[in-house]
């Protein structure tokens, strides 16, 4: 079962990302190197960014998908619990007549 914090600690995260690659896109487009230089490295990071991206795209649909089959074996377990309490219940109340 996710904690009450696991979901505000990823948006730090996220946050401190993001802060990081806008800071160092300012950082490049201010720098003293040559435009065709700067161009090339900032495509360069564009590119590993987009593949960083899909990545954790990828390993976030595969934890969802974890948590829904979690929270759905345990939905489950719950449910034959209840029946078979049930059951006994309406079997002592038989032998009780």
């Amino acid at each position: 079962m996710a904690r009450d914090g696991e979901g505000t600690s990823g948006a730090v995260l996220l946050a401190f990302v993001l802060g990081a690659v806008a800071g160092a896109a300012v950082a490049l487009l201010w720098a003293p190197a040559a435009g065709g230089e700067t161009r090339k490295f900032l495509k360069d990071q564009a590119r590993d960014g987009k593949d960083k991206a899909v990545q954790a795209a990828r390993q976030g649909r595969e934890f969802v998908e974890r948590q829904r089959e979690h929270l759905t074996a345990a939905i489950d377990r719950g449910r034959e619990a209840y029946h078979r309490a049930r059951e006994r219940d309406q079997e002592t109340a038989g032998e009780e007549v």
